[in-house]
C-alpha cells in the first residue's frame, strides 16, 4: 500500500475519531498503536512506551503546570472583576466604554492566566450582565467576549507558544516577545470595530452627565496593581537572563498564590482545593495530548506519511504565498474541529521544514499559527469559547452568539493578512532584545 493511501486512510479515520468527541490524547494514542500495528506488524508497537515517555521528557514542560496553576489562582479569584471595574471607571467616556474595558481586560488577564476558556470565563461572568443591564447589544456584548478571550494563546506567557516552540525547538522567550505586539494589534482591532458598530447604532450606554470621580477611578488600581507587577517581574526574569522560562513560570505561579491570598484572603481549605484541582486536571490535559501527540509523529514519519506530504508540497511549485494561503486555510479547517494544542503538537513538526524552506521564520509563522487557533476558538463547530460564553448567558441563542462572533473572526483573518504584509511586527521584538536569529 502506497503512504499516499496509507495517509488518506489515516487522516480521514482520525478526523472522524476527534468529530465523534473521544478525549484528544486517547484517540491519539489509540490511533497511533493502532496503526503502527495495522501497516507494520506488532513489533512496531515495541518502542511506542519509550516514544511517548520521551515526549514528556523535557525540562521546559515544568513550565506548563506553573503557568497553568498561575492562571488557576487568579481565576479563582475576583482579580478579574476587579480589573474589569477598574477598566470601566477609565474608560466609560469612550463610545461602547463598557465593552473596549472587557476587551482591555481580556487582553491583561490574557497576559496573568495564558488560557482563552480561562479568561473568557472570568471576564464574561461580570461584563457580560452588566452590559446587558445597560442596554448593550447582545451579538456585541457576547461577541466581544468570545474574541477578547481568545487573546489568552497570544499575549505572553501563552501555553500554545511553549507547546508550539516544544514542537518545533523553537525559541520559546522568542515566541513570548513575537506576541506582543500581534497581541496589541488584534486588541486595537477588536476595539475599532466595536467603536464603530456602536457608533454607527447610534448606542450610548451612560447618561451625558454621568461621572466617575478622580477618587473613584484610583481606588480601583490598588487591588489589580500587584498583579500587574507579577507579569512585569515574569517577563523581566526571563528576558534580564535570571530565569528559564520554567522557573519564571514557578515565580510567577508563586506570587500569584501569595498574591490571592493576600488580597483576597483565598485561606479557606475548599478554595486551595479548587485551585490545585483545576491545575492538575488540565495540566495532566495538556501533558497527555503532548505525549500521544509525540506517539502520532512518530506513527506518522515511521509511515513516511509526514515526508510525502512534505515532497508533494514542495513538488508543487507555486509562489510561497500561495504555499503559505493553503497552510493558513488547512490550519483554519483543523480549528474548527480540534482544540488548538492537538493541532499544534500534531502539524507543526510537519509544516516547520516545509515553511523554511519556503523562507518563512519560524518565529513569526508561531504567530500565524496562533491566531488560526484563536479563530478555532469562536468558530462553529467546535468554538469552545461560544460555549462558555452561552453557559454564561444561557438566555441568549447560541447563533445570536455566533453571529455576533463574525466580525472578529475578520478582525483576525484582517490581522494575518497584516502580518504577512509586515512580518517585522512580530519579529521586531524578539530581534531588538535577543538579537537575530543565525541560520
Amino acid at each position: 500500500m502506497s503512504p499516499a493511501v496509507q495517509g488518506s486512510i489515516v487522516l480521514v479515520t482520525t478526523l472522524i475519531i476527534l468529530l465523534s468527541g473521544a478525549p484528544v490524547a486517547f484517540a491519539l494514542g489509540a490511533l497511533s498503536i493502532t496503526f503502527l500495528i495495522i501497516f507494520q506488524g506488532f513489533d512496531s508497537i515495541f518502542g511506542a512506551a519509550e516514544t511517548f515517555y520521551s515526549g514528556l521528557h523535557d525540562f521546559t514542560l515544568v513550565s506548563i503546570p506553573m503557568f497553568v496553576m498561575m492562571g488557576a489562582a487568579i481565576g479563582s479569584s475576583p482579580a478579574g472583576k476587579d480589573l474589569y471595574e477598574a477598566l470601566d471607571r477609565w474608560l466609560y467616556r469612550v463610545p461602547g466604554g463598557l465593552v473596549i474595558s472587557n476587551i482591555g481586560a481580556c487582553s491583561i488577564f490574557a497576559a496573568l492566566t495564558g488560557s482563552s476558556p480561562a479568561c473568557c470565563a472570568a471576564i464574561g461572568k461580570m461584563g457580560i450582565p452588566e452590559m446587558r443591564s445597560r442596554g448593550y447589544p447582545e451579538d456585541v456584548a457576547t461577541g466581544s467576549i468570545c474574541a477578547g478571550g481568545t487573546l489568552g494563546i497570544l499575549i505572553p506567557p501563552s501555553i500554545t507558544f511553549i507547546l508550539y516552540g516544544i514542537a518545533t525547538e523553537t525559541s520559546i522567550g522568542r515566541l513570548f516577545l513575537a506576541g506582543v505586539f500581534p497581541g496589541l494589534l488584534l486588541t486595537s482591532l477588536f476595539i475599532l470595530w466595536t467603536v464603530f458598530i456602536l457608533w454607527k447604532r447610534g448606542f450610548r450606554a451612560h447618561a451625558a452627565d454621568f461621572r466617575y470621580s478622580w477618587r473613584e477611578k484610583f481606588a480601583s488600581i490598588p487591588k489589580i496593581a500587584p498583579f500587574l507587577a507579577v507579569i512585569v517581574g515574569v517577563m523581566y526574569t526571563l528576558y534580564g537572563g535570571i530565569a528559564t522560562p520554567s522557573e519564571a513560570a514557578g515565580v510567577g505561579a508563586a506570587l500569584c498564590v501569595l498574591l490571592a491570598v493576600a488580597i483576597y484572603r483565598m485561606w479557606s481549605p475548599d478554595k486551595w482545593w479548587v485551585i490545585l484541582r483545576d491545575t492538575t486536571r488540565e495540566s495532566v490535559m495538556i501533558l497527555m495530548i503532548i505525549g500521544t501527540a509525540v506517539l502520532f509523529g512518530y506513527m506518522l514519519t515511521s509511515l513516511y506519511l509526514t515526508q510525502t506530504l512534505a515532497q508533494a508540497i514542495a513538488d508543487m511549485h507555486v509562489n510561497r504565498w500561495v504555499l503559505m494561503l493553503l497552510i493558513n486555510l488547512f490550519l483554519l479547517v483543523c480549528g474548527f474541529f480540534i482544540p488548538p494544542a492537538a493541532i499544534i503538537l500534531m502539524t507543526a513538526p510537519i509544516l516547520l521544514p516545509i515553511i523554511t524552506a519556503a523562507g518563512f521564520d519560524p518565529v513569526w509563522f508561531g504567530v500565524i499559527i496562533t491566531i488560526n487557533m484563536e479563530i478555532g476558538l469562536i468558530h462553529p463547530p467546535v468554538g469552545l469559547n461560544i460555549y462558555i460564553v452561552n453557559s454564561i448567558a444561557p438566555d441568549v441563542p447560541v447563533a445570536r452568539i455566533m453571529y455576533g462572533t463574525i466580525p472578529y473572526v475578520l478582525c483576525m483573518m484582517l490581522a494575518i493578512v497584516i502580518l504577512c504584509m509586515f512580518p517585522d511586527i512580530a519579529t521586531w521584538l524578539p530581534d531588538t532584545l535577543m538579537g537575530p536569529v543565525r541560520h
